[in-house]
């Protein structure tokens, strides 16, 4: 089982919004590479993303479903990725004297991923999963540094 993590310069809330947009999940999971349908629900436990995994004109279209959600602090998927396989990804964010701490444990489930030896396969997920967690930082941190339009519109005089 491969485990990351990395403190965040922004809130356990500011991470949940970029989680909770599911159009955001190519941006951020390295691998994903285009969005073909996020559940109106999303994400609800049940709920479902269908990606891309891989480059042109090399894509496979597979899913990503939500096992358990508990906003600002957990989110639990089941990402399918065949024929590699399915693997179970749990994120976990807490509050941090900085930010946030965002933990993310990633373990192949089914399939042939699950039958290549742990240390082999926690090292290629060790080093994908550490760009991952890049790359929702910036997201989020982004997010967070981002005015809300109440704040702009009073820093441009709008309003007035």
């Amino acid at each position: 089982m491969s485990r990351n993590s990395r403190v965040f310069a922004c809130t356990p809330d500011d991470v949940f919004a970029v989680l909770a947009d599911g159009w955001l999940f190519p941006s951020w999971v390295v691998g994903a590479s285009r969005m073909r349908e996020v559940a109106d629900s999303w994400p609800r436990v049940g709920s479902h993303l269908h990606h891309s995994f891989g480059v042109w004109p090399v894509l496979i279209d597979d899913e990503t479903e939500v096992l358990a959600y508990d906003p600002p602090r957990h989110i639990l998927l089941r990402a399918k990725g065949w024929p590699m396989g399915e693997a179970q990804v749990d994120i976990q964010v807490r509050p941090h004297r900085d930010g946030a701490v965002v933990r993310l444990q990633e373990e192949a489930v089914a399939g042939p991923g699950s039958l290549i030896p742990s240390a082999l396969l926690d090292l290629g997920l060790q080093l994908r999963n550490h760009e991952t967690l890049h790359r929702l930082a910036y997201l989020a941190e982004g997010r967070a540094a981002r005015p809300t339009d109440e704040t702009s519109a009073e820093d441009e005089g709008v309003g007035e």
